[in-house]
């Protein structure tokens, strides 16, 4: 929120206390001040006075002045069209420094020029707040402007604006009153808010209704106002409205924006005689279109709140008026509406449509009970003093704008107990004091009636925070840290985290980090789902409306952004966090496109195949010491991701560790990528299981028999059952085993296919026979042929 330093002085003395250190204080106390600006600057200006305008000798286009400005008079070549004779302006003499110059004396087409005559634009005043005339030329001041005197003073722009960014809690920090009231309690001075309460509470019997259709507008309150003059605001209220970022209009619409801004309750003003039924509705569920105040038509949805009149709607609820009801030149009479919106509805609205208004943002932040009570009585005071306002009708009220005071007990002992002080109960007191909290003190009891502005303090702990923020924290001693020292190490989860990103680094693969949120289409059916959907109540777009319950979709859109650039090798895997509600899950995804490894220089080309990512999962399993008879891998029936026949499921002591496989061409072409072979994992399987140590082994001594074989078996018999099967029945004295043929085709009888594997046996205690081998050898054939009907090939 932008404040200004000259407002403020309105409600506070801030005589000795200048901007600069009024925001070192601020800052301080909690309300964090980003910035301090001048609204305007330049030093070395007067107002002068234009005695004579004369054509340059030498350019069409800019003219000789002579002007006076106190202490006699200079000449000036002015290049503006609208410096006359006897118009009052700002000068700036020789030596003045400008936002942008410095000004010098100079010759301009042979002319001396010993000065400058300044349009306000030339001094730092926002140009959006500037009129084209005064854009186009230089500031003409009123004829009773003093010659000499300084003009910024006299303007009322010897202001400076404090940015401020309060706290989401500090919902009173948006309006000027309670700025004032924080001031006051930092400084320790009276804050005196100009608020007549009941102002409102005049008027004679109405035939305006107002009413709400919707839960999420609790209050609503409308009041007609039969006669009001529509003329340009006074020249304080415009700079005190443009130095909030607010431009002014006219009278009336200034009056409910600086309305606002004083109380921090957005008000809207409608021309009472564009009403055909004097009739003020809130309500829901339309879903038609309205123009609103900025000329652009927007669709509403069923979740909108929606300001209607004879069902028809003329604003969009806490955010922007409607175009057909809006103030104007012409207009006599007025009804001032002040509501209570539910800010989630009103937060949902404006992201949706863009319209993040000074009053959207504050009907968000939430607002005091009595906000719009405050509000209707400061209109009236205002409309009667700056608009000729009379004719009242009765105010009239939907709902029930009432505050019970919070009273909030604490102790002097647990208050520094907490806050590990030493304060007194006079100190205490007096910051309480400052704060309008109107303490009640027992010994060292005090009992604080919250007032009805302070909306967050509810706990005697939030009344501990106001003392310890007023009085200070440099109060708090100093005390050395004691802390246990401890070594620092990785838990179980980490270690895998971190070794798996090694393994996989070393098969070349690249990490990736990819977004948490996606859109709604793809959290449905999500992969290896495990629970209810998360969804954002505020989503900063419709695409980032779930927290992702699986990493597919992410993981491929990476892929698809690279393919689209041709990349042809794409080799990538993440390790993040997948929800549902209550529930998370730690998961690996890879995803592989195009090779492995590749070299053209050594001939050498590994294509990322399905058997490419099974092997990498194999590899990866081994390093971390999983054995293959811990693991079983399984055919896969999910199809909506994978390829029906090209993916499987691995099971790691009969939990579920993850499916991979080809990814399915319909999901394909959903995600834009082309031949991707996936696998997502349950790295919690990992973390549950007991991996065990890795041992040394001496070097064997004793030297190996290798056998090679060729099974006939079933076409649709697993390879792993056949390797398993021989693990078993071979005992120790199985060194290693390896399939390195599967051939179907001719001479293979239909629906059987040919299995070759080498098997290496050795004994890490002795030579082994002849004998020996033949005799584990043959009992391994005879149980592949009487378990899994397996015959040699002849």
């Amino acid at each position: 929120m932008k404040i200004s330093y000259n407002w403020l002085k309105e409600y506070v003395s801030l005589d000795d206390v200048s901007p600069i250190e009024l925001a070192d204080k601020l800052t301080r106390a909690g309300l964090e001040i980003e910035g301090v600006e001048p609204v305007a600057s330049g030093n070395n200006l007067v107002i002068g006075k234009v005695l004579s305008v004369k054509p340059h000798p030498n350019a069409d286009t800019l003219s000789v002045c002579e002007v006076d400005y106190g202490q006699g008079s200079v000449q000036i070549v002015c290049g503006a069209p609208n410096v006359k004779e006897n118009k009052k302006v700002i000068v700036a003499k020789v030596g003045a420094k400008l936002p942008q110059i410095t000004i010098k004396e100079s010759e301009i087409r042979g002319v001396k020029s010993n000065g400058m005559i300044c349009a306000l634009f030339e001094l730092g005043v926002d140009k959006k707040h500037l009129t084209q005339e005064q854009l186009d030329g230089i500031e003409i001041l009123n004829d009773d402007a003093p010659i000499g005197e300084e003009p910024l003073k006299y303007l009322g722009l010897d202001d400076y604006v404090l940015d401020s960014s309060p706290t989401p809690n500090r919902t009173d920090c948006v309006s000027m009153w309670g700025l004032a009231k924080e001031v006051g309690a930092v400084l320790r001075r009276k804050a005196n808010i100009p608020y007549n309460e009941g102002s409102a509470n005049i008027g004679k019997p109405t035939d305006l209704i107002i009413d709400s259709k919707s839960k999420n507008c609790p209050v609503f309150i409308g009041k007609v106002v039969n006669k009001v003059k529509v003329k340009p605001s006074p020249d304080w209220m415009v700079n005190y409205l443009h130095a909030a970022g607010v431009k002014a209009i006219n009278n009336v619409v200034d009056i409910s924006n600086y309305v606002m801004l004083e109380t921090g309750q957005p008000l809207h003003f409608y021309d009472a005689d564009k009403f055909e039924k004097r009739e003020i509705t809130v309500v829901d569920g339309l879903t038609s279109k309205i123009t609103a105040l900025d000329g652009i038509e927007y669709q509403l949805e069923e979740s909108d709140l929606v300001i209607t009149s004879n069902n028809k709607p003329i604003g969009l609820a806490g955010i922007m008026g409607g175009d057909e009801s809006k103030i104007d030149e012409n207009t006599k009479s007025i009804i001032i509406e002040a509501a209570l919106f539910d800010h989630v509805t009103i937060r949902g609205t404006a992201n949706r449509l863009g319209l993040n208004t000074e009053a959207s943002s504050r009907f968000v932040k939430g607002l005091e009970p009595l906000a719009q009570v405050k509000a209707v009585d400061r209109s009236i005071d205002l409309l009667k003093g700056l608009a000729e306002a009379d004719d009242f009708e009765e105010t009239v009220i939907f709902g029930n704008p009432v505050y019970k005071p919070i009273k909030v007990v604490e102790t002097l002992e647990h208050c520094n107990t907490l806050l590990g002080t030493d304060f007194t109960i006079d100190e205490v007191v007096e910051v309480l004091d400052a704060l309008d909290l109107n303490v009640e003190v027992d010994n060292e009891t005090f009992t604080c009636t919250i007032p009805s502005y302070r909306t967050d303090l509810k706990i005697r702990e939030d009344i501990d925070e106001e003392i310890i923020r007023l009085i200070g924290f440099d109060r708090l001693p100093t005390t050395l840290t004691k802390m246990v020292a401890t070594i620092g190490e990785l838990d179980d989860s980490q270690k895998l985290y971190r070794k798996t990103k090694n393994i996989l680094k070393s098969y070349g693969l690249s990490e990736i980090v990819t977004y948490s949120l996606v859109k709604e289409d793809y959290i449905k059916n999500g992969l290896m789902k495990f629970g209810e959907d998360v969804e954002l109540a505020s989503p900063l777009s419709d695409d980032r409306k779930f927290v992702r319950n699986s990493l597919m979709p992410s993981v491929l859109e990476c892929v698809s952004y690279n393919q689209n650039r041709k990349a042809s090798s794409i080799n990538l895997f993440e390790i993040s966090n997948v929800y549902q509600k209550d529930l998370v899950e730690n998961r690996l995804a890879i995803a592989l496109s195009g090779e492995l490894q590749a070299s053209r220089l050594h001939n050498v080309s590994i294509k990322n195949d399905f058997y490419t990512l099974k092997g990498i999962v194999e590899g990866y399993l081994e390093k971390l010491g999983i054995v293959s008879s811990r693991y079983s891998i399984k055919p896969n029936n999910d199809i909506e991701y994978f390829h029906p026949y090209r993916s499987v499921k691995i099971y790691i002591q009969n939990k579920l560790f993850g499916i991979f496989g080809n990814v399915h061409p319909s999901y394909e072409n959903k995600m834009d990528v082309n031949d991707v072979i996936y696998g997502e994992f349950k790295m919690d399987v990992l973390n549950d299981i007991k991996i065990p140590r890795i041992r040394f082994t001496p070097l064997d001594k004793y030297p190996s028999v290798s056998r090679d074989i060729a099974l006939i078996v079933d076409e649709d018999l697993p390879s792993k059952d056949i390797l398993t099967l021989i693990s078993r029945n071979g005992g120790k004295l199985i060194k290693s085993l390896e399939i390195f043929d599967v051939y179907k085709g001719e001479h293979i009888e239909k629906g059987k296919k040919s299995i070759a594997l080498n098997i290496i046996y050795q004994s890490k205690e002795k030579t082994l026979t002849e004998s020996e081998v033949n005799e584990v050898h043959d009992r391994i054939l005879n149980r592949l042929e009487k378990d899994l009907k397996a015959t040699l090939r002849g």
